[in-house]
Order: C-alpha cells, then structure tokens, then sequence
C-alpha cells in the first residue's frame, strides 16, 4: 500500500512533479525496525515511548508531544486518527485510545508503504510483535537480523565450561543463518566503540568467559545458581562475536550514534570502528553503520572508504522532525548512493513506523528537488536515487 497522498502537500511547487510522485510511492525496505507493544498503553506509556534518550517518567512540567517527534505525529498521523493536521494533544490522545494494538498497528503499518521489513528482535521481544504479525499487519513480507549479544548470553548460560564457549557460540549461530538476513551487536551501548577489536586468542578468550561468567552469579557447569542474569559487556568477547559472525559475510549492523542514555555518546563515533574496519577479516563483511547521528557525516566517509560499509540515518528522522531535511542533505554529501539505505528504526508504537517512512520521503524529495531545479541534478538520476537507498541497495546486501 503506498502512503497518504498527502505525503508531499506543500511540496507541489518547490518538488519536479515526477520526483514527487516517484518518491511518493517508491515502496521501501525498512532495514532496521522493531516491531510493536501487543498491549494498550497509557498515554504515560506512549509519551515515554516516543522519548529515545530518557528512561524516566515524563516530568510534570513538561509533555513529549512538546518535541519535534511530538509535533511531527500530530501534524501526519493524526489524519489517520481522522483529525485534522495539528491536532492538540488531548485530541489527539482521545482518538487514539479507542483503538485495540492491533487496529493501530494496521492503520500505521501498511500506509507507510514498506514493501519489506528487516526486524531486530533483540528488544524486549516478548512485548512487541513479531516479524510474522508485522507481516499480517502490514501485508509486506518481513526477514529477522540475530542480536549477537542475546546470542551469547544464552550460550554461556547453557555451555559446559568457558573453554567450549567459542565452539558453542560459533555452532549456535551456523544454526541460527538459515533463519536470518543479517546480525547485530550492540557494542555501542555495552562497552563503547573505542575497543581493541582484534579477535581475541582461545587462551585470552577463554579467561574473558570465565571472568564474565564468574561475576554474573551463574554459573556456565550446566547448573544455575541464584543471582543477576548474564550480561555481556566484556569488550574482548564482543569482539569475538563480532568476528564469528562476519565468517558468514551476512551483513553485521552496528549501532552507531544517538540512543537510550545508558550508552556514552562520545563513544558512539562510528570513527573508533576504524581498527576493526581495516582488518582482512571484515573486509568482505557488510557492515552496516545504524542510525549515525550526530556522526552521519563521519558515517559517510567510512562508507566512501570502505566499500563493504554502508549506513542510515533511521530513529534521527523521527526524532528531528521537521529538520530532518537538514540531516538528510547532510547524509547525501559525501557517501557514495550506493552505501545509504533506508530505515526507521521504529518500536513500540506503530506512529514511528509510519512517521519514518513520510519524514523520509519528503526529506529526499526535497534535498533532491532542490538540486534538480537548480539544474545540478537531472529528474531522472534523482529518481534513481530515491530509489536505491530507498530500496534496492538493502535488497542487494541483504540478498532479499
């Protein structure tokens, strides 16, 4: 199903009316998405939901919907609630909270005009839908990506000893490739980038393990004890799970930039990759650099240097809103089109899954309207584009 038809309103006379209508209905591949809560919120809950950096209560001073994702879902979802662009909050609350999940996951999904979701099922996947009710949902086909370090953490609570983890994990995940596109680790938010990301020796692996599992309060002998959960944060074995992986030359996703403030955002720079990136282990590996904001022109160069990096903006356009035009012409400035892809990043609520694809859409229609009327640009090779980083550089690299 292709988006609103407003999508472009305003546009008409500042956007070549063929750009318009190709980006308009350009069917996309979302390459990083989430799925969405199963259970009704309130509207606490979706304030808190629509907040990417903090995890506490919403003060009482202030409401989410006073932010740029908060005007942008009332300026292009509330049409779908059947209320006017701009609809208030309160408005905006009340129609939205007649409806079930699921009526709500159908009214956002499908009009965002995905053709294929890619969906990280790392985060909390017992509260959200599956990539199979995102399909039902939306009528397009859906593929799942591996998180790495869930991976891992239930592999060292089952393995024998810490001397069996390496073999356990690298037979765990030979198993696990036929059902999965891709993988993705999360070592931006465990340990930071500005790691040594050379893969560590059976000796100084084996010792990482046996740290990491003694100081969890469970123990890898078969036999649980009380005590926290497996958590891993160990930077040596990240780095092993990282390189295990690549061995399959399934496209690696790596959180990069902004997110949930327990990661330390100067140790995001997609730039602390470097020493993994130059290794001849990787270098036939997609690596496909996540979200990159504030770093998206750091992103861009590592994609114009390396040629098996690739990288989004997703979660950034939503959060931005109306100054996602600016992150957009950013991206587009030195990177080969060939190396940037689409993405949403969405979760939790099925507003974000929509709200990506149209800030997308009218982000691209302008950056590259402006360069066609100014003669830069032909009609034809803006179209063409569009949609490769809309869609066909994703389904090259993930072989959809």
């Amino acid at each position: 199903m292709s988006p609103e038809p407003d999508v472009m309103a305003g546009l008409e006379d500042r956007v070549p009316q063929g750009l318009v209508d190709a980006v308009s209905t350009l069917p996309l591949v979302d390459h990083h998405v989430h799925g969405c809560f199963t259970e009704p919120l309130t509207r606490t809950e979706f304030e808190e939901s629509i907040n990417e950096g903090s995890p506490d209560p919403i003060p009482a001073f202030m409401t989410q919907f006073d932010s740029q994702v908060g005007f942008a879902i009332r300026r292009w979802c509330a049409p779908r609630l059947g209320l006017p662009p701009h609809a208030g909050a309160e408005e905006y609350w009340e129609a939205r909270s007649v409806l079930t999940p699921t009526e709500l996951n159908r009214l956002f999904l499908a009009p965002a005009g995905v053709a294929h979701w890619i969906v990280d099922t790392g985060l909390s996947a017992s509260a959200v839908t599956r990539p199979e009710t995102i399909a039902q949902d939306s009528a397009a086909p859906s593929s799942e990506i591996l998180r790495l370090e869930l991976l891992a953490e239930k592999v060292a609570a089952r393995t024998a000893s810490p001397a069996d983890f390496a073999e356990d994990f690298r037979a765990a995940l030979a198993a696990a490739v036929p059902g999965v596109v891709g993988f993705k680790s999360i070592a931006a938010y465990r340990c930071g980038l500005d790691i040594d990301w050379s893969e560590p020796g059976r000796d100084r692996l084996e010792q990482a393990v046996a740290r990491w599992t003694a100081g969890s309060g469970t123990a890898v002998s078969g036999t649980a004890v009380s005590g926290t959960a497996l958590r891993l944060q160990d930077p040596e074995i990240i780095s092993f799970i990282v390189h295990a992986a690549a061995e399959h030359r399934l496209p690696i996703q790596l959180h990069a930039g902004l997110g949930d403030r327990d990661l330390d955002l100067h140790r995001t720079n997609p730039m602390h990759l470097l020493p993994l990136l130059r290794q001849a282990a990787i270098r036939d590996t997609p690596v496909m650099l996540l979200h990159c904001y504030p770093y998206h022109r750091e992103a861009g160069y590592l994609a114009q240097a390396f040629h098996n990096v690739y990288f989004d903006v997703g979660l950034s356009l939503n959060h931005v809103g109306s100054r996602s035009v600016d992150v957009v012409g950013e991206a587009l400035e030195l990177a080969p089109f060939a190396k940037q892809l689409y993405s949403s990043d969405a979760y939790a609520v099925p507003e974000l899954h929509f709200l990506g694809s149209i800030l997308w859409r009218r982000s691209m229609a302008q950056v590259l309207g402006d360069w066609v009327r100014r003669g830069e640009w032909s009609e034809r090779d803006a179209i063409r584009v569009a949609g490769m980083i809309g869609s066909e550089n994703a389904r090259r690299v993930y072989r959809l």
